[in-house]
C-alpha cells in the first residue's frame, strides 16, 4: 500500500528525516509517535504528498497504491492526491463562510464529480458521522467535536486509498477525542480504509496496529 524507501529531508543545512524506511499495509491503522522536532510531522507531509522529499539520493522514492508518486508532475499528483488520499488535521481546516455539507463536498467537486451525487454521498457521510441535523450548519455553529467528524467526512468523500491525520484529537476534550478514536477504527471495519496518524495521544497510539517511534529523524522503533 504505501513503501518509501530512504527518505531525506533537508531545511537549509538542517537535516530532518534521515533515510526514513517504512510499509504500510492495505487497511492498517498505524500511529506515529515521538518528541517534538523529531520528525513526525514532515514525514507525514511527505508521505502525504504535501510536501517533497529530497532528490539528493536517487534511491529515494516514495510508492503509494503501486504509483511511484515522487516521480509524478505537479498536476498529476495533485490528481493523484485528490483521488487517493485524505487528509484530517488537528485544527480541521474548514472554510467558514461553507457549510457542513459544502465542506465535505469541496474535494469531490475539485475532482470534477457529479454534484448531486456528490451531496448524496456527503449526506451519507455525514448520517453515519451522527450529524444529519447539521448538515446546513457552519463551522462556527458547530462543536469542535463536530467539527472533527466533518473534516473526517470531507476525508471520506473521494473514497481515499489510505487517510493521513496530523494530531486529529490534539483540539479536542477527552470525551469528543475518546470517540474520534473509536470512529477510525469503525470506518476501517466498514470502508477498509488505511489510517497513519501522528499524534501525541498515547492511548490512540497504542490503539493502532503499530506504533512507530521517531527519534532524530528516523524511526527507530
Amino acid at each position: 500500500m504505501i513503501e518509501a524507501k530512504n527518505i531525506h529531508k533537508y531545511y537549509d543545512n538542517l537535516h530532518v528525516l534521515k533515510g526514513v524506511n517504512l510499509h504500510i499495509k492495505k487497511g492498517e491503522i498505524v500511529s506515529i509517535v515521538g518528541s517534538s522536532g523529531a520528525g513526525k510531522t514532515t514525514l507525514l507531509h511527505i508521505l502525504g504528498t504535501l510536501d517533497f522529499l529530497d532528490k539528493k539520493d536517487t534511491s529515494s522514492s516514495l510508492i503509494i497504491n503501486d504509483e511511484v508518486v515522487n516521480t509524478l508532475k505537479e498536476k498529476q499528483l495533485a490528481k493523484f492526491r485528490n483521488e487517493h488520499i485524505g487528509f484530517i488535521f488537528q485544527f480541521h481546516q474548514l472554510l467558514p463562510e461553507f457549510t457542513a455539507l459544502e465542506n465535505v463536498c469541496i474535494p469531490a467537486f475539485i475532482g470534477g464529480k457529479n454534484k448531486n451525487e456528490t451531496e448524496q454521498r456527503a449526506k451519507e457521510l455525514l448520517d453515519f458521522l451522527g450529524l444529519s441535523h447539521r448538515y446546513h450548519h457552519k463551522p462556527t455553529e458547530l462543536s469542535g467535536g463536530e467539527q472533527q467528524r466533518v473534516a473526517v467526512a470531507r476525508a471520506l468523500i473521494n473514497n481515499p486509498d489510505v487517510i493521513f491525520a496530523d494530531e486529529p484529537s490534539g483540539n479536542l476534550d477527552s470525551e469528543s477525542a475518546e470517540n474520534l478514536h473509536q470512529l477510525f477504527f469503525q470506518l476501517r471495519e466498514k470502508f477498509g480504509q488505511t489510517f497513519v496518524i501522528v499524534t501525541h495521544n498515547q492511548k490512540l497510539a497504542d490503539m493502532a496496529d503499530r506504533k512507530l517511534v521517531m527519534k532524530d529523524g528516523n524511526i527507530v522503533a
